[in-house]
């Protein structure tokens, strides 16, 4: 009886949100870029615990979208002793860039093997209970940190058809089994 009466633990609550937080990013990518853009979502890396929110296959490339829901303003900070820092809401978060950056590695080898030609790109897209800066795109460690609508219109841009990548999608649909 006690433990019906306790709240659920703030890590799994954590959990549950970022996976809305996620699924809403999700919805407003594939509504925002129509057919233009094909979705690989919520994939396994092999030998790790570690997951792809999402690779889009896309005129620009193949993207590697890592989906956030955090509350609070997204900021970069240079110290001038010591190394950038990403912080979200004040806290360091600039692990989330980390991640992300094996991410992109691990799909860009796995594209290669298929055509080293397609470009490769990453960034962490956040639903609107974050703060992003209005007026410019913020960048850390060389990766956009951006809201829906501004990355659609990056996966938009660009000469790749979703025919021309189709043999990419099924290589990365193997390579990254669903998880």
């Amino acid at each position: 009886m006690i433990l019906a009466l306790q709240k659920e633990p703030q890590h799994e609550r954590a959990w549950h949100i970022g996976g809305e937080g996620e699924a809403r990013v999700a919805r407003s990518l594939a509504e925002k870029c129509g057919e233009e853009v094909t979705w690989l979502y919520d994939r396994r890396i092999p030998r790790s615990r570690a997951n792809i929110d999402m690779l889009a296959f896309a005129p620009s490339g193949v993207w590697v979208i890592d989906a956030k829901s955090y509350a609070g303003k997204v900021r970069v900070a240079n110290p001038v002793f010591g190394k950038a820092k990403l912080l979200i809401g004040g806290r360091d978060q600039s692990k989330l860039i980390d991640s992300l950056s094996r991410q992109v590695e691990l799909v860009r080898n796995a594209v290669a093997a298929v055509d080293p030609t397609v470009p490769v790109h990453g960034a962490l897209c956040f639903d609107r209970r974050t703060d992003l800066p209005l007026l410019r795109t913020l960048r850390f460690r060389g990766y956009p940190l951006a809201y829906p609508r501004w990355l659609a219109r990056q996966l938009r841009r660009g000469p790749l058809t979703t025919a021309y990548l189709e043999r990419v999608r099924q290589r990365l649909a193997v390579e990254f089994p669903e998880a």
